[in-house]
């Protein structure tokens, strides 16, 4: 085998302001450094080896593993992490969330650790703590990360010693325990919003008959609240065991032994425990033929989605035969995503956007999975669409220009890597070394990988790709789920899709893929260069600027971050601010629309095979007070962008129909979205508030979609990026002047100048938005329709910089947010247990930039929690705030916010601030307390505003008060009936709390011996709308199999034509219903059951079908074989629509306003009126 190593190269000379000149010619030759690469000799049957290639690699004799790895990037920095390969997986049933409550608790207390003592230590050396930063809890494994400085001796040291103590000293007290309940409740709260309904609906229905399935790593809510500390501790000790972990090391250290005895020292004298390690048991997934289809209505979606899912048993690269495969894998899925954008850019595409990829779920399972995006009522149509293109590259495959690009792509990749291969972060060796322990991937180093794919992509045929395209078929255990908001498709409907796709690839009736003619050249006629006007060097950061023929103004450094990158911004005074209310929305929507157009020359789909193999990206942004274009690009493909800037000037966007159609549609979608969505209301409402009702910070509604002209849109963007005088452009990067400077003027030089300047605007001509913060206290609640109870809270204070002490005002802002973040962390997290994270946010947008007039904008914290204690948590935060205005922070809060401001500099801007380095110089508490008092309204309470986000009603209590429930639980004079029940009554102890579901002390329905038809009659005591249905069934074959929703037929044809007449005066609710009734009667849906023993799957119901129910008879007329039926627990997820109300005793903003909630006071006899 030929492994040459690289050519050597010199090093980068010296340069200002931090980044090295490169030498002379290195840029050629570095281009040559990869072409000249030579390739390997090797054979398929080649094992590749098993340990890691370039890191300190082994075991201690406790049987835990180390990697250790000397890397310069970033700077002084060394990323750590402690793996254990035992995840959510192997918990029992009454463990449910235990692994992720050990892994909170590593963070409250250990033997050498307590109160949080971790968290104090990692802040006050500039590793910041926060939600999901420094540990992670999956299926099968649980991570600890840290990201520390080295630069101070013991710093690394103290920190491995933190792993160890994760690693066998966690302590778990029940006084521990509780204190971390709160924190992770509210994790368990915000992960059910729709995201993650639909996301653990998803993984329910892909691992179902799975023990992955009834393990997700947040766990339940009834074992988060009540699991024992013992269950707890007895978790953590079994399954933390030594020989399950590796800990791993990389960073900027120069001695990567010293680090080995380090670890050798923290964790080499713990013994492993006297027990032997515990088998982690493999979890079996099964197969199965038939695909799964799912239908899943989520009221508060941000559009209408298809995924399609086809599950295969993960693979191990342990040849040279395995690694071509899983590039030719990665070609398919690289070809295959061309052609799907493609068809997103058609004139009425069946999706906005679709994308497939592999992807490794669990241990041993991954999946290809394809999701798209599109129209409500398109997902039968995007489904057929995606279905179809995968078969059509099953029966013609792809071409070979389409083969070419992929291969291009991931050619241009690899070389990226190679070529920067010195500038590896230290994150990503890191995750590569936990990959190899988890997974067993390969870690064969850059070098041999650049040239293993050399040798392997040239010769990987089309045939070799094309044969993946087989695991996307629906027999190989498919899953295919759709997203709604409303109900539109069914089973059925799905069903129907995958039988003609199928029907037409048997028959070969579906017709190759059509391509289209690809113009060679971005620049049709090349430009004449423009010349230098004035040219000005600054030695003091190593910057060249100059003033170009046609007035664009371009400054340049050279630099030696990274070796295959080029980045670059224009910008030019004069933005959205300018224009009047009336135009406003038009204009603002002119990047939307001629984005989809085409903003250098070409449709989307055509530029990207035009650019196929190069790294060249350029993307524009209108804001208030400025347009900019921004790009990135490697070296050798900095013409391909300069070339993108120049059509970005000359091409003249002119709206069509076709494309508008689609932009407007997209729109359209997003706004309804947007409406549904509980967060949306909640913030609109608070930038109402705060920033004076302004039509700059208004959303958009479809009233205003409707007055959109796409003319002035076009036009108005076009405007914005046409005169070159107007722009400076700063370009920054591994660049040789010899070679940039002729391409800077021929394509920047050569952009024609329009004669009269377009918005020739300084920053002193600006016009300020129209911004008002409100100057009295304002308590709102924003009451809004939620599946599950969700509470949000936003506490804004106004911020007003004067400009006489502006320069220095602004990194008193930030270091001020950042003690404001830390401070109520410590009370609402750690002293109080109330939130899972604080983030306190700033916006001085209010003025415009302008070097003389003062600077308004907002600081606010925000924060969720439980709904109850909303208002307690508001008064916290206040408390505190107010005490640091009076108190001022410690001494030991100053360093630890100046360290980790220091932190986050030094691997940031490499230019010094003056102003910066003025205030960190000056930064005390006392400072920092006048600071406070200076910046933000003092005393904090005199103005400030509080938007809360509260839910209507939650779907559980919702459904609770429409039954006829007592205070003690479900009263025995209770409608609800069952037929066939073995015993009197037993029905009703079905209906429960969804944490209660398997808890069968109460009882549970059965039908009698050697019958197993059931029939359940469900009154409500108000009209409910019901979204899906729920159960679980027995073991042993008793498990209901089949499920029948019977309504009123009369009722619904009342509902629909909006004839609303109490049910009971014109349809009897038929509780004397029996067996023959219910299977005469056509049901409004049904449904084929699965074996859902568990109760994590859901039932659909056509929604649309389900508004204005007043009763429900649900028939089970058969089950899996057993003598009897048996049914544990019922759930209903819905609403209602005719709740009664009482007065609102506060200001509340709802997004579907309750008439009952808006009485007077002269209707209510006393009380607040409703402000209207």
């Amino acid at each position: 085998m030929d492994l040459l190593p690289p050519a050597t190269e010199p090093p980068a000379g010296g340069g200002g302001g931090g980044g090295g000149a490169p030498a002379p010619g290195r840029r050629l030759r570095r281009g040559v450094g990869f072409r000249s690469l030579k390739m390997v000799s090797v054979s398929m049957d080649e094992p590749l080896p098993a340990e890691p290639v370039g890191v300190a690699y082994g075991r201690l004799a406790n049987g835990l593993a180390y990697y250790v790895r000397s890397n310069p990037k970033p700077r002084m920095r060394a990323a750590l992490s402690l793996a254990v390969k035992v995840g959510s997986v192997v918990e029992e049933e009454d463990e449910r969330g235990v692994a992720h409550i050990v892994e909170h608790l590593a963070f409250s207390a250990t033997s050498r650790y307590t109160n949080h003592d971790i968290v104090k230590f990692l802040e006050s050396i500039g590793a910041e703590f926060g939600a999901c930063q420094n540990a992670l809890t999956s299926s099968d494994e649980t991570i600890y990360e840290l990201l520390v400085p080295v630069d101070k001796p013991g710093l690394l040291s103290q920190a491995i010693s933190v792993l160890a103590e994760f690693s066998s000293e966690v302590r778990v007290s029940a006084e521990d325990l509780e204190k971390e309940r709160g924190a992770v409740l509210e994790e368990y709260r915000g992960g059910r919003n729709a995201t993650g309904r639909m996301q653990d609906s998803h993984w329910a229905l892909l691992f179902e008959g799975s023990k992955y399935a009834e393990r997700l790593p947040i766990g339940t809510e009834k074992v988060i609240r009540t699991v024992p500390h013992e269950t707890v501790r007895h978790f953590y000790h079994k399954w933390y065991h030594l020989s399950n972990m590796a800990v791993f090391a990389v960073g900027d250290f120069p001695d990567t032994q010293a680090v080995v005895e380090m670890i050798k020292e923290h964790f080499g004298q713990k013994a492993p425990p006297s027990c032997p390690p515990p088998v982690i048991p493999d979890f079996p997934v099964p197969s199965h033929v038939e695909p799964r289809f799912s239908c899943f209505v989520e009221s508060e979606a941000a559009g209408s989605a298809v995924v399609v899912s086809c599950k295969m048993p993960a693979d191990r690269i342990k040849t040279v035969k395995d690694y071509r495969d899983s590039l030719a894998e990665s070609m398919f899925h690289c070809a295959l995503n061309q052609r799907l954008f493609k068809i997103s850019r058609r004139n009425d595409p069946p999706y906005f956007s679709c994308s497939s990829a592999a992807d490794a779920l669990v241990r041993p399972v991954k999946a290809y999975i394809m999701t798209s995006s599109c129209r409500e009522r398109g997902t039968v149509e995007a489904l057929e669409s995606m279905l179809l293109e995968v078969a059509r590259v099953r029966l013609h495959g792809f071409s070979e220009r389409e083969i070419s690009i992929a291969r291009a792509l991931m050619m241009s990749d690899i070389e990226s890597a190679y070529l920067e291969r010195d500038q590896m972060q230290s994150t990503t060796l890191r995750d590569e070394f936990l990959q190899h322990f988890l997974h067993e991937d390969p870690v064969v180093g850059i070098e041999y990988e650049a040239q293993l794919q050399k040798t392997l992509l040239p010769h990987i045929s089309s045939a070799e790709v094309v044969k993946f395209a087989a695991n996307f078929s629906t027999i190989s255990s498919c899953v295919i789920k759709i997203v709604e908001p409303h109900a539109h498709a069914s089973l059925e409907d799905l069903k129907a899709v995958v039988l003609k796709v199928n029907t037409l690839e048997q028959d070969n009736a579906i017709p190759p893929w059509d391509e289209e003619q690809i113009p060679e050249e971005i620049v049709s006629q090349s430009p004449e260069p423009g010349s230098i006007l004035d040219k000005v060097e600054h030695p003091g950061i190593g910057a060249t600027e100059m003033i170009l023929s046609n007035g664009m103004r371009i400054c340049y450094k050279c630099t030696d971050f990274l070796d295959d990158q080029v980045v670059f911004t224009g910008f030019a005074y004069g933005g959205l601010s300018e224009l009047s209310e009336d135009e406003y929305t038009s204009c603002s929507m002119g990047s939307t629309i001629a984005g989809e157009i085409g903003i250098f020359g070409y449709r989307p789909s055509v530029l990207m095979d035009m650019l196929a193999g190069k790294r060249a990206e350029v993307g524009t942004k209108v804001g208030a007070y400025m347009r900019s274009f921004s790009g990135d690009c490697s070296p050798s493909d900095l013409e391909t962008a300069l070339q993108l800037v120049y059509q970005l000037f000359t091409t003249k966007v002119e709206p069509r129909e076709e494309e508008v159609k689609i932009v407007m549609q997209m729109a359209e979608e997003a706004i309804y979205a947007q409406e549904r969505d509980p967060y949306t209301a909640f913030a609109n409402r608070a930038r109402e508030i705060n920033y004076g009702n302004s039509y700059f910070f208004k959303p958009i509604r479809i009233s205003d979609l409707k007055k959109v002209d796409p003319i002035r849109a076009c036009e108005y963007f076009n405007n914005c990026f046409k005169d070159p005088s107007a722009f400076t452009v700063v370009i920054v990067g591994n660049i040789d002047p010899s070679i940039s400077v002729p391409l800077i003027l021929q394509y920047l030089g050569g952009i024609p100048n329009v004669g009269n300047a377009v918005q020739p605007l300084t920053r002193d001509d600006l016009k300020g938005l129209p911004f008002k913060f409100p100057e009295t206290i304002i308590r709102e609640v924003v009451r809004s329709p939620m599946v599950e109870a969700q509470c949000f809270v936003q506490l804004g204070f106004p911020v007003v910089l004067k400009s006489t002490t502006m320069t220095e005002d602004i990194h008193y802002v930030g270091f001020l947010s950042k003690l404001l973040e830390t401070k109520i962390m410590q009370v609402l997290r750690f002293k109080y247990g109330q939130v899972y994270s604080v983030n306190v946010g700033v916006f001085l947008g209010g003025n415009k930039p302008s070097r003389s007039g003062d600077i308004r904008g907002d600081i606010s914290v925000n924060f969720s929690c439980d709904p109850d204690m909303s208002s307690k948590l508001v008064d916290f935060v206040l408390e505190e705030i107010s005490f640091l205005q009076n108190e001022g922070p410690s001494e030991e809060d100053v360093l630890t916010i100046l360290e980790i401001e220091q932190r986050a500099h030094e691997n940031g801007l490499q230019i010094q601030d003056e102003g910066r380095l003025k205030v960190r110089e000056a930064l005390t508490p006392q400072s920092m307390q006048m600071a406070l008092q200076r910046v933000v309204p003092f005393p904090c309470r005199k103005q400030f505003t509080v938007v809360i986000l509260m839910p209507k009603s939650s779907c559980w209590n919702s459904f609770k008060a429409l039954l006829t429930w007592s205070p003690g639980g479900f009263s025995r004079d209770a409608k609800v009936v069952a037929l066939n029940e073995s015993v009197a009554g037993s029905v009703k102890s079905v209906f429960k709390p969804w944490e209660q579901r398997l808890d069968t002390s109460g009882g549970f329905l059965e039908s009698n011996e050697g019958d197993p038809e059931l029939l359940v009659f469900i009154p409500f005591t108000s009209d409910v709308k019901i979204k899906s249905i729920s159960f679980v069934g027995g073991a042993d074959g008793t498990s209901p199999s089949r499920m029948r929703a019977l309504v009123s037929e009369l009722y619904l044809f009342c509902y629909l034509t909006h004839l609303f007449v109490p049910l009971n005066r014109m349809f009897i609710n038929r509780e004397g219903i029996d067996f023959n009734d219910a299977q005469n009667m056509q049901p409004v849906q049904e449904w084929e059951l699965a074996e859902n023993l568990q109760g994590v799957l859901e039932y659909q119901t056509r929604y649309s079908r389900f508004q204005g129910v007043a009763n429900l008879t649900l028939h089970f007329p058969e089950n899996f074989g057993g003598d009897t039926t048996k049914i544990y627990y019922i759930g209903l997820r819905g609403e209602a629509t005719q709740n009664k109300r009482d007065v609102v005793a506060t200001i509340v903003y709802e997004i579907m306003p309750n008439p009952s909630d808006h009485k007077t006071k002269s209707e209510t006899g006393g009380g607040f009126s409703h402000v209207e």
